[in-house]
């Protein structure tokens, strides 16, 4: 398909400016943010305001929430050009596609433990011949930090009128935006639209994610003499586990529910009977009704010890995320957007993994997911991108931007 001609210039300018941006993305991942290494995330953040200040100028508006024992989150807006633009408050009904204020959203920490960039093996070319980089973080999801920062600056560059954007930056989004989570579902209401800077399902945009659960399981057993007396124990360890292998059997992943046991610890010596146990527990569902029927049944387990408690912590962290009524426009904007630049589709996915779109959908406001980076192995070694996608992903979120710059017709 042939680009339209502002198209083609915008496309032409992101190719352009693609050293810089992938200089942008390096300089990122060279600052290690571990979701649990406070000091790692402040210098983290200070350097992407620092960067954002670079490429767009000081903000209109900015502000800095604490993040108590996660990492703060920022907020950054600039204020737009495009008809109806409006530094308060958008529209925020979610009853379609409005113009004027768009929040970009994007997370800076990362899964990896700080240190794990001075043993990091760069890939070798792909099967193909195409260039890979990678790095802790690189996928998921400082790629897609840089191509958003730079997709304003291409934006702006264009001529064309643009929304107000506000960027938000939160910096505990892999252990569940327990501290960030309130500010972007503020921010997501006065915004008109959400875009979520997160990766691409291998180049498509994401409209369906999984719910997901972090459970705390606690057994609370009776300590005694391993050797001594044995029968006047009661393991917390041997009823956890009994737990764990009846919880791993309430799985329905023909109806895209998972559970995974990742941490179990207990005892407090190897010759006493474990008084108490721990496991950490993630679970994934694709419905409300998968999570109410998940609750039921891990409740009704039952171990062989009766004198043994079990206690859960239902803690459900993130909400099913569905492509809704208001969203599904903007995934037809999106798509024009792209075969005005020359993209022969704009595939969508369901995924398994969970992102802070899932609090946005779940508020029945527009939000499209995915509109990062182009690569794969988030949360694995092998972590990369293809720095060749660099300039169609960054002029696809630059195109939308001055799309959303005024209304949606029809």
């Amino acid at each position: 398909m042939t680009a339209s001609p502002a198209a083609a210039a915008l496309t032409a300018r992101a190719e352009e400016v693609s050293p810089e941006i992938v200089g942008d993305i390096l300089t990122l991942v060279r600052q290690e943010t571990s979701s649990y290494d406070l000091p790692g995330l402040a210098a983290g953040l200070d350097l992407l305001r620092e960067l954002t200040v670079q490429r767009l100028g000081r903000p209109d508006q900015e502000h800095r929430y604490p993040g108590g024992e996660c990492g703060d989150t920022l907020t950054l807006t600039y204020a737009g050009t495009g008809a109806g633009t409006d530094m308060g408050t958008g529209t925020g009904t979610g009853t379609g596609v409005g113009a004027g204020h768009v929040l970009l959203v994007g997370h800076y920490d990362t899964v990896w433990p700080t240190g794990t960039l001075a043993g990091w093996e760069q890939p070798g070319a792909s099967e193909d011949g195409r260039e890979k980089l990678g790095g802790p973080g690189i996928f998921d999801m400082k790629t897609g930090l840089a191509q958003g920062i730079w997709a304003l600056k291409l934006a702006r560059e264009s001529g064309a009128p643009v929304p107000t954007v506000t960027f938000l930056f939160n910096g505990d989004e892999e252990i569940g935006s327990l501290s960030s989570r309130p500010v972007i579902e503020e921010v997501a209401q006065k915004a008109d639209v959400t875009l979520v800077l997160e990766p691409t399902a291998h180049g498509a945009v994401k409209t369906a994610r999984k719910g997901t659960g972090i459970f705390q399981v606690t057994a609370t057993g009776v300590e005694a003499h391993a050797g001594l007396a044995p029968q006047d124990g009661a393991s917390a360890i041997t009823a956890l586990s009994e737990f764990v292998v009846a919880a791993a059997k309430v799985a329905a992943p023909d109806r895209g529910t998972t559970i995974n046991t990742g941490l179990f610890k207990g005892g407090s010596a190897i010759n006493v009977v474990a008084g108490q146990a721990t496991a950490g527990v993630d679970i994934r569902v694709g419905s409300e009704a998968e999570q109410a029927r998940v609750d039921a049944e891990l409740d009704a387990i039952e171990v062989s010890d009766p004198r043994v408690r079990i206690d859960i912590d239902h803690a459900w962290n993130r909400p099913p995320m569905t492509l809704n009524a208001a969203s599904a426009p903007l995934l037809d904007l999106a798509r024009e957007v792209a075969r005005e630049q020359g993209r022969a589709s704009l595939p969508d996915a369901a995924v398994g993994g969970a992102s802070d779109a899932n609090f946005v959908a779940a508020l029945g406001l527009p939000v499209l997911c995915g509109m990062g980076a182009v690569g794969d192995g988030a949360h694995a070694q092998g972590e990369f991108i293809y720095p060749d996608t660099v300039p169609a992903q960054t002029a696809l979120v630059a195109g939308l931007l001055g799309r959303l710059a005024r209304p949606l017709r029809g």
